[in-house]
């Protein structure tokens, strides 16, 4: 049994945390995110009867397994030994293979989740049950992560692994049922012209989102940042228009304007290479922005056909000096988990 996800980069990030999107619905909270085509796949294979194992390259150890009924849910296989714990399931190895760099900032985790919770569910169909839907599937996927990891996750990287494409995401956790309202930016042919306009590059250097983000929502929930937030979630919001009217420009300006706040209010998330991958672009007439969560991991770029040609020349040269540092060659994925 095997399933598939992409990764994301993404802009207004952060606002798919309740703490955040909650108390502050009247500003309509929002993220963009964009698909990849680094996929993620996960194979389900038989193992020994009473025992699950996982395995994925990056982690370290690369592979760990346990008894049914005592599942760990801890670090580093816990999240996937509790997707496994939910379906009841026993007797079986789960094999994920990422393709973006591990803790490269792109949703990784939640990106193998989402392709271990379709295969699971697909698994689950063959033995009489129900197939899960993509909003079931995205809601089952954060609540499950959110959970484990003791609170204070989003859920914008499912929706990007379920969904695919190019989309504004719209945060409503105060409607019953309605946590989110999905609106795709861009058709196929939109997404096809957007490969044209937008860089992605690893710094080489590992991200850990965990604490940078508590630090985050702290600082929010205090009031020291509350209306740099704002600021930043009316930016994207301007953004995704320019995209949906393929003003690839613009889009960067907007891109540029949401990065000028995140200096102020999470400067943590930038190190001297992502920073200087960042200024780059700028210096280029681009918007960049850290994926994610930053500190580390991996940037991203819009920008005018040519000033991405441009840019990807500055990138190429300043990457050089990075260990593990590289462009990462990826198009628009258009689709979802499959």
């Amino acid at each position: 049994m095997e399933a598939s996800a992409p990764c994301r980069v993404d802009a207004g990030g952060t606002w798919d945390i309740k703490a955040l999107a909650l108390p502050l619905e009247r500003e309509a909270p929002v993220t963009v995110n964009v698909a990849l085509d680094l996929r993620t796949r996960v194979r389900l294979l038989p193992y020994r009867d009473g025992w699950v194992r996982v395995v994925s390259r990056g982690f370290h150890p690369e592979g760990g397994e346990a008894e049914a009924g005592a599942l760990p849910f801890s670090p580093p296989f816990g999240l996937f030994f509790a997707a496994v714990e939910r379906f009841g399931f026993h007797g079986l190895e789960v094999r994920i293979m990422s393709g973006s760099p591990p803790r490269s900032a792109l949703g990784g985790s939640s990106t193998a989740l989402t392709a271990l919770l379709r295969a699971l569910s697909s698994l689950d169909v063959r033995l009489g049950g129900k197939a899960l839907p993509p909003k079931a599937l995205l809601l089952l996927g954060s609540h499950l992560e959110d959970g484990v990891s003791g609170g204070g996750c989003g859920m914008q990287d499912q929706a990007a692994a379920v969904y695919g494409g190019v989309n504004l995401w719209r945060w409503r956790y105060g409607r019953p049922g309605t946590p989110f309202r999905r609106e795709p930016i861009l058709d196929a042919r939109g997404g096809r012209e957007f490969n044209r306009h937008i860089l992605v590059a690893h710094s080489g250097k590992d991200h850990d989102s965990g604490s940078v983000n508590r630090g985050w929502v702290d600082a929010f929930l205090s009031g020291r940042t509350r209306n740099g937030w704002v600021s930043a979630n009316r930016a994207v919001h301007r953004m995704a228009q320019s995209l949906k009217s393929r003003d690839w420009a613009t889009a960067g300006e907007c891109l540029r304007e949401e990065m000028a706040v995140r200096r102020e209010i999470t400067p943590d998330a930038l190190i001297p290479a992502t920073r200087s991958l960042i200024d780059a672009a700028e210096g280029e007439g681009c918007g960049a922005r850290f994926a994610g969560a930053g500190a580390g991991g991996a940037v991203w770029a819009i920008g005018p056909e040519d000033r991405i040609r441009d840019l990807r020349s500055r990138w190429e040269g300043l990457l050089e000096t990075m260990k593990g540092g590289r462009i990462l060659d990826c198009d628009v994925d258009l689709h979802g988990v499959r």
